[in-house]
C-alpha cells in the first residue's frame, strides 16, 4: 500500500529508539523525510546513515525548558506535514511512594511540553489546512498498569486535551490521534521489568512471565508492527479518523471501549 507521505516532512521524538524508532523506521521506508530528535548524538547519526538524504538530526531533551523554540528554529521557514509526539514516560514507583516533586516532574516531563510544542506548531497547520499529529503515550490511559501511577495519571490529561483538540481543528484538516501501547519488546518495558522484580524481590524473568501471560496474542509486541498503524495514521488515508486514542496491547485491556 502506498501511503501517499514521500517527500513530506516529520518531526519524529524519540526516534531512535523503541516504538518512536518503529514509527521513524515506517515512514522513512515510505519515502519521507523527518526531523529526528532524540537524546543521543551517537543513535541519531546511525539513523540518518542507514536513510541516506531522509534524515535530518536534533540531539535534545524535548522535554527541557527551551526545547519547542529549538524545534522551531531547526524548521526554519518550512512547514510540518505531520508530527510524532513522544519521549520516555515517568520513572516507575507506586502511588505510597510519590512525592509532589515526583508530580510536577510528570506534569512537565508527560504534559507540559507536549502543550507547549502542539500550541507552537498548530498555526502553520492551521495555514496549511492539513496536518497529521500522532501521540504514542500508553495502555495506561485505558487500564492502570501496576506501579506506574504517574504514567496512569499524567498521561490521561493528555488524552483529554487531544480529544478537545482534535474537535476544535477537525475543519482544518487536521488529524490527531493516540496510540496507546502495551508491553512491546522496548528498552522502556525493559526497565518496568527491572523495577517490578525489584519490587517484588524476584527476577526479571519471572516478571516478563508475568507481562506475557497478560498479551491474549500471547507474545510481546513488535515496535515494526506498532511503526506501520502509526505511519497509516500520519498519512493522507487516516483523514477519517480524529479525537482516538488506539490501544496496541495484544488484547491485555478487558474494557469493552479498550
Amino acid at each position: 500500500m502506498d501511503l501517499a507521505i514521500k517527500d513530506q516532512l516529520f518531526l519524529v521524538g524519540g526516534a531512535t529508539s523503541g516504538l518512536g524508532l518503529g514509527v521513524a523506521e515506517a515512514i522513512l521506508a515510505e519515502g519521507a523525510k523527518l526531523i529526528a530528535i532524540a537524546r543521543t548524538q551517537k543513535k541519531l547519526d546511525a539513523l540518518a546513515l542507514a536513510y541516506p538524504g531522509q534524515v535530518e538530526t536534533l540531539a535534545l531533551d524535548v522535554t527541557a525548558e527551551g526545547a519547542v523554540q529549538k524545534l522551531k528554529d531547526k524548521l526554519g521557514d518550512r512547514t510540518l506535514d505531520g508530527m510524532v509526539v513522544n519521549a520516555g514516560g515517568p520513572p516507575a514507583m507506586p502511588a505510597k511512594d510519590t512525592s509532589l516533586q515526583d508530580w510536577d516532574n510528570a506534569y512537565h516531563g508527560v504534559l507540559r511540553w507536549k502543550i507547549d510544542l502542539i500550541l507552537t506548531f498548530l498555526p502553520q497547520l492551521i495555514d496549511r489546512s492539513y496536518g497529521r499529529v500522532l501521540f504514542i503515550e500508553s495502555m495506561s490511559v485505558k487500564q492502570p498498569v501496576e506501579n506506574l501511577v504517574l504514567s496512569n495519571s499524567m498521561r490521561l490529561a493528555v488524552v483529554g486535551f487531544v480529544k478537545t483538540l482534535s474537535s476544535e481543528i477537525a475543519s482544518h484538516g487536521i488529524t490527531i490521534n493516540i496510540l496507546a501501547p502495551g508491553f512491546h519488546d522496548t528498552p522502556r518495558i525493559g526497565a518496568l521489568r527491572k523495577k517490578n522484580a525489584d519490587l517484588k524481590g524476584v527476577s526479571e524473568e519471572e516478571v516478563q512471565k508475568e507481562f506475557v501471560s497478560q498479551i491474549k496474542v500471547g507474545f510481546m509486541g513488535d515496535p515494526a508492527d506498532f511503526g506501520a498503524l502509526g505511519a497509516w495514521l500520519l498519512s493522507p488515508q487516516s483523514r477519517y479518523l480524529t479525537g482516538q486514542t488506539i490501544s496496541v496491547d495484544g488484547g491485555v485491556i478487558k474494557g469493552t471501549m479498550g
